[in-house]
């Protein structure tokens, strides 16, 4: 699945696992099959001009957005204290 063929459900839901800090790119291409280039530029696409810039400021070199940097004792992908999310394909990992 590619981001040219995403319904508004899916974009929502990419657009909120990219603005949270501990979600890696990975995670969302393991669910959305959308890699980090398409959801920079679906990211660009869908939020105010300040709203992605701020996105980027704050998640460019983030250690946590990226798996290959993190620590090898995280191994979820969402934050222990984050509310399950029904549709959530990986949820239960």
């Amino acid at each position: 699945m590619n981001a040219g063929i995403l319904n508004i459900k899916d974009i929502d839901r990419i657009i909120e696992m990219a603005w949270e800090d501990r979600t890696t790119f990975e995670a969302i291409a393991i669910q959305f099959g959308v890699p980090e280039k398409e959801v920079i530029r679906l990211m660009r696409r869908e939020m105010k001009a300040s709203s992605f810039k701020m996105w980027r400021k704050r998640t460019n070199g983030r250690i946590t957005k990226h798996a290959a940097l993190r620590s090898n004792e995280v191994t979820r992908f969402k934050c222990s204290r984050q509310k399950t999310i029904t549709h959530n394909k990986i949820s239960g990992r």
